[in-house]
């Protein structure tokens, strides 16, 4: 893995860094964290914004709409958006990070011609239909039911968690189209228009007040055949593929931006006094490694995914993603509880951000797969460990 810069890749840094100047100044405020209509059309705005500029899809393949750009390139534009303080991508992200790598690596060519494109523009926002009440960690026990009616599926269950579903455009569906195959073999992954009669979403508030994810009910919804990616019955290894990207490279971002928060944290401490605490300094600097080696596992992931699609490959990030899932989901809750101790009772404080991260950074151990998940999936991909019965 060679990440050394190039001239061409610090023209297009110093590129970057001058556009984000001249851009961001000119930005709308973001709006309340509880209007997601006002979200979407923030978020929409700033990712036209990036593809009018050519740099929306850096790395994704050219044939999919993108740049084709190497793997430097893509981490040159992350960290400087983060350092510049640059929207990130809010309401997109299951669309430019989930569904469109997975359509990417695995639609036919009309398929990516459809989705593709609109993703990249900001115009359609996907949402993520996995988890249902009764099938969380153990995703393969999912129970929404598709049923083959000539040229449609039809559609009845629910899903839980769905991620920004009550401003999505699309849904990336799982749904069981055998239910006497193994719950591994009878699943089947497909495109829902979440504007299809019989879809009907609630949303779900969280401890920060938020409301990003909903239920969605699907009552006899009818999905064409042709949104189905992959065969059908193939959709958990289609669904591997989506997680890959989830665990591999999805956050990738979120890294620079923890790191950038661990700097603020550092100045905080310096201004409050609570820099002469050697423990609250040793944390943070056991922090400050352990982020840069998250970092370094980031470019690896990156890297990885990027060598494999330019030599043959699917693109599709592999096991090393759950290392990095793993660790960095409890090094950020291990931030925001030193960010509390540096803060003080300023960090209990509700209209603070510091105070929403922290509650979002409980969840983070959860989503994308358990830690007990990736502990499994560390355990019998990477170690080569007999499964645990």
């Amino acid at each position: 893995m060679d990440l050394s810069g190039t001239e061409e890749e610090e023209a297009f840094r110093h590129g970057l860094r001058a556009w984000l100047r001249e851009t961001l100044p000119k930005l709308p405020p973001r709006p309340p964290a509880t209007d997601w209509p006002a979200r979407r059309a923030h978020d929409c705005a700033w990712q036209r914004a990036l593809y009018d500029a050519g740099y929306a899809g850096l790395h994704w393949p050219s044939d999919a709409g993108g740049r084709g750009a190497g793997p430097t390139q893509h981490l040159i534009f992350l960290e400087e958006t983060e350092r510049a303080g640059a929207p990130y991508v809010g309401a997109s992200f299951v669309g430019l990070l989930h569904a469109g790598p997975t359509i990417a690596a695995e639609g036919t060519a009309a398929q990516r011609a459809r989705w593709l494109p609109p993703i990249l523009r900001g115009d359609e926002i996907w949402c993520q239909g996995f988890s249902e009440p009764e099938a969380g960690s153990d995703l393969a026990a999912l129970r929404t039911r598709a049923v083959l009616d000539g040229d449609s599926y039809v559609v009845t269950g629910s899903k839980l968690w769905t991620s920004h579903a009550e401003v999505a455009d699309w849904c990336e569906l799982l749904v069981r189209t055998d239910p006497s195959a193994p719950k591994h073999w009878g699943i089947t992954w497909l495109a829902l228009p979440m504007d299809a009669p019989g879809v009907s979403v609630r949303p779900l508030r969280t401890l920060a007040g938020s409301d990003e994810f909903a239920e969605v009910f699907l009552d006899g919804v009818r999905v064409p055949v042709g949104n189905r990616v992959g065969a059908e019955n193939d959709g958990w290894r289609v669904t591997m593929v989506t997680l890959a990207f989830e665990r591999g490279t999805a956050f990738a971002g979120e890294v620079v931006a923890c790191r950038r928060t661990l700097t603020r944290l550092a100045r905080a401490a310096r201004a409050n006094g609570r820099w002469d605490d050697a423990v609250l300094r040793r944390r943070l600097g056991r922090l400050n490694a352990e982020f840069t080696a998250l970092w370094r596992l980031t470019q690896w992931n990156v890297s990885e995914a990027d060598h494999a699609a330019r030599t043959g490959g699917s693109g599709v990030p592999g096991t090393t993603g759950s290392v990095f899932k793993l660790r960095y989901s409890e090094a950020r809750q291990e931030l925001y509880e030193a960010a509390a101790g540096v803060l003080g009772p300023e960090s209990l404080d509700a209209g603070r951000a510091w105070t929403a991260d922290r509650l979002s950074s409980l969840s983070y151990t959860i989503a994308a797969g358990t830690s007990q998940i990736q502990r499994n999936i560390v355990a019998e991909r990477v170690l080569g460990l007999p499964k645990a019965w």
